[in-house]
């Protein structure tokens, strides 16, 4: 549930909710997603975040980073860490959680409902605290993929769940073809 005149900040894990909207057969079009919460309440701020695998001065999410910070987004990134596993894979890690749970507990004060687009549940003591300073907090995932993308835990923390696959025909779009360096990047971020 959304009021029209609550303070509105939007927390999206990035790989997160591409994982999640793979998972369901869609991508998510940032466009509509921002214009669909400033409908439902007083946005003020839409944060994503992401690592970035640099090689050779290009990384193959740079052009959604850029669309995004010049189309209203506040970008938080962070070099992803490339290395090789015990069976010599090529492995990618860049987890960006603590960089969304100290910009949320800074905005509280000054938010009345925070929407977090992740499953993972490391962000349930986050919810908590955000809910005992008065912030309501509204979860987006999605449990109808195999497996479900979302932790009990917490979805049962959150005040509101909000279910993606619900979310397809105001936000989604059909998939484009990505690039296997794109993959690696966003499943190095878990």
């Amino acid at each position: 549930m959304f009021y029209k005149d609550e303070r509105l900040a939007l927390f999206i894990d990035g790989s997160n909710l591409y994982a999640a909207g793979k998972a369901l057969g869609f991508d998510i079009d940032y466009k509509l997603l921002r214009t669909e919460f400033m409908r439902r309440g007083k946005l003020l701020r839409a944060f994503y975040y992401t690592a970035l695998l640099e090689n050779d001065e290009y990384s193959p999410i740079r052009p959604l980073v850029d669309w995004l910070h010049y189309n209203g987004y506040s970008m938080v990134t962070k070099p992803a860490k490339e290395y090789t596993d015990s069976q010599g894979r090529r492995k990618v890690k860049g987890n960006m959680d603590i960089e969304l749970t100290v910009d949320a507990m800074e905005l509280a004060p000054h938010v009345d409902h925070i929407v977090l687009f992740s499953g993972d549940g490391d962000f349930r003591p986050l919810v908590e605290s955000m809910q005992r300073q008065g912030v309501r907090v509204s979860v987006v995932s999605t449990i109808r993929s195999q497996p479900p993308m979302i932790s009990d835990e917490l979805r049962r923390q959150a005040d509101n769940f909000i279910e993606l696959q619900d979310l397809k025909d105001v936000i989604g779009r059909p998939p484009r073809e990505v690039s296997q360096e794109r993959e690696e990047v966003y499943a190095g971020q878990d």
